[in-house]
């Protein structure tokens, strides 16, 4: 019960002070044990960023998956564009998207390495997930016989990371045009005509 409440309280820290700000000092008086009551649980800062990282990562591809299966017999573009959709305002509304994607693309310099190879296979997966609905539009002659269905998983994928990029730098108006022009965009290149 301790270690997930821990983990509950350094995910809100570093999600508001990402890794330097936050301070185990902090995070063990909200819980309310001693800072050295955390070392029982973690053997450092580092191993509970992982954890807090990671178990974001995990909701995030349970979202993900959620969505998937919920608008799997939506037509293609509807889905796509949902989606899209869909994870900008989780990205508004869940401290677990905001963490996840600012240390995704911000990571711990000393972490980098570690948090780059694991968010790439975190997109990989996506693209993976996507692949199979592209693979079916394909075999029904929804999407462009031109554009494979990896092909077409990996642009969406580039289209998503776009809107990423745009909610960390930018604002949510912003960002919503920047998808909707990027959306237009990319749903003609793939569609067949």
């Amino acid at each position: 019960m301790t270690s997930n409440r821990i983990r509950e309280i350094a995910l809100a820290h570093f999600a508001k002070n990402g890794y330097e700000g936050a301070s185990l000092a902090d995070i063990s008086a909200e819980v309310g044990i001693k800072k050295q009551s955390i070392y029982n649980h973690f053997k450092g800062k580092d191993e509970l960023f992982l954890t807090v990282f990671r178990d974001a990562a995990e909701r995030e591809m349970l979202f993900i998956e959620g969505y998937l299966q919920q608008s799997g017999s939506l037509p293609l573009e509807e889905m796509l564009h949902g989606f899209l959709h869909s994870y900008s305002r989780r990205y508004e509304q869940e401290d677990d998207t905001r963490f996840f994607l600012r240390m995704a693309f911000f990571p711990p310099a000393h972490l980098r390495e570690e948090i780059v190879e694991y968010s790439n296979r975190h997109l990989d997966r996506i693209g993976l997930l996507l692949q199979a609905h592209f693979e079916s539009a394909a075999q029904g002659g929804i999407i462009h016989p031109e554009v494979t269905a990896a092909t077409a998983s990996v642009a969406f994928i580039a289209v998503l990371d776009g809107m990423f990029v745009e909610l960390l730098y930018g604002n949510t108006e912003s960002a919503a045009h920047r998808l909707d022009a990027s959306w237009r965009v990319y749903w003609r290149g793939i569609r067949n005509n």
